[in-house]
């Protein structure tokens, strides 16, 4: 029970507000919905500004014999780290260099093979523009977003990118909102033009992110994760049953590969091979593997990826594949426990 004290009352009032939002603002929400609208009309107003000076950056990036270098100051500065490093893993090489410390020393990661991206919204940030002039000496081609097509940076580049906005998000119209969300957006779109005009494909995407799940299922080969040699469950023809089981047990994947006199993969037997063989009459001691095993099973190359395995394995609910060269020689075998180690699923 609250006190009967002004203090206590009014102590008591307090709690009771915070427990049940009483005296909170009611306006997170039309906020939030307020700061979308305005981003959104400003990304929406990009659409007309990827005119002729959004192809000539993107023709002259397209000749870029070194790296596209990305500088900017502050929030620029943090939105340019991210388009360089979207350029940089959808084909167009980039990084990011800090204009104040370019100006102690970082210059130097810049040659005249490389174009530079600079960023500013009024175009005349003091430690970006003072990079202009040696830039000009050095012959590095010069790009800019800017929301002041009159600024020096705008001025200086062989083509500006537009990226004004007509409101910042923030109401005091100090946080840079609308504004790095638009640069975002233009630096998206030019990213993605080149990674297009380059015939970009998945694959060279994943030699960028070798390490990600992406990587794993574009790069991994059947050959790099395949059982081979004596590591392969293998049987002749003429193999009674209980030899081959015990061959599936020693191999531990699961089933067998049955080979000719000439070494040809005939057929598998597998683990589901043996539960319909019991369900029958079968002297397992006396009946060749040829009469019960799966003839013209399903195979799989050991130049596929291992992500095909993968899918023709959940395709058709089996847990293990032959593996063949081109030629049809058997060269391996691959389970799902195998993808799972490789971390493919």
């Amino acid at each position: 029970m609250c006190g009967e004290s002004r203090t206590d009352r009014k102590g008591c009032s307090l709690f009771t507000d915070l427990i049940t939002g009483a005296g909170m603002s009611k306006d997170f929400k039309n906020s939030a919905l307020r700061t979308i609208t305005i981003e959104r009309d400003a990304i929406a107003d990009l659409m007309a500004r990827i005119d002729h000076r959004f192809v000539t950056a993107c023709e002259t990036l397209m000749q870029c014999k070194g790296r596209v270098v990305v500088t900017g100051m502050g929030k620029s500065g943090h939105i340019g780290n991210k388009i360089a490093a979207t350029l940089a893993s959808t084909g167009t090489p980039a990084f990011f260099v800090h204009p104040g410390e370019a100006s102690h020393g970082d210059l130097g990661m810049i040659t005249s093979q490389d174009m530079v991206l600079a960023i500013s919204n009024s175009g005349n940030t003091t430690e970006v523009v003072t990079l202009l002039p040696l830039l000009k000496r050095m012959g590095a081609p010069l790009i800019s977003m800017t929301g002041n097509p009159d600024s020096a940076l705008a001025r200086e580049a062989v083509a500006n990118l537009d990226i004004s906005v007509a409101l910042e998000a923030c109401p005091l119209g100090l946080a840079p909102t609308s504004s790095t969300t638009v640069t975002l957006v233009m630096g998206d779109a030019l990213a993605v033009a080149l990674l297009e005009a380059r015939g970009f494909t998945a694959e060279d995407f994943a030699f960028s992110h070798p390490g990600g799940r992406l990587g794993r299922r574009l790069l991994l080969r059947v050959s790099d994760i395949m059982h081979s040699g004596d590591e392969i469950p293998r049987v002749s023809v003429d193999t009674t049953l209980s030899a081959a089981l015990l061959e599936i047990s020693r191999k531990g994947l699961g089933m067998t590969t049955v080979v000719g006199a000439d070494g040809r993969l005939e057929g598998i037997f597998t683990d589901g091979d043996l539960r319909r063989t019991l369900d029958r009459p079968v002297d397992i001691h006396g009946t060749p593997i040829r009469a019960v095993m799966t003839r013209n099973g399903r195979t799989i190359h050991d130049d596929q990826l291992a992500a095909e395995a993968l899918n023709i394995m959940e395709e058709l609910k089996i847990n293990a594949l032959p593996v063949l060269t081109r030629q049809g020689e058997l060269v391996g075998a691959i389970n799902m426990h195998d993808l799972l180690r490789a971390g493919v699923i």
